[in-house]
């Protein structure tokens, strides 16, 4: 069972997107230790570090939503990392970059 809650808020006053962009994070950074699939990997770390860049920079929000579009092209590359626990995380990283991507661009 994966852990879907969200790390701990770094400021009260951060907006929605960087708030999601720390779950898109947590959620991608979860499958670092996990025995998956050797191209999965691959496509992962590099969204995790694009995700890492934007859950952890002070950017506005246009750029975070830029970064997680980046971040979701990756992720469509994968459909199965071989790993069970592996692939819920992959999934919740999916919905939270369409969750991003398709809210108003000034909702916070």
């Amino acid at each position: 069972m994966t852990d879907d809650s969200p790390p701990a808020a770094a400021d009260d006053n951060e907006s929605g997107v960087a708030r999601q962009a720390r779950q898109l994070h947590h959620q991608l950074e979860a499958t670092a230790e996990l025995p998956i699939d050797r191209e999965a990997n691959r496509w992962l770390g590099e969204a995790e570090a694009i995700a890492a860049d934007a859950a952890t920079s002070d950017l506005e929000d246009a750029t975070v939503r830029e970064r997680v579009a980046t971040v979701q092209d990756l992720l469509a590359e994968i459909d199965d990392t071989g790993h069970d626990e592996a692939d819920d995380h992959l999934e919740a990283a999916k919905r939270i970059c369409r969750a991003i991507l398709e809210s108003p661009a000034d909702e916070q």
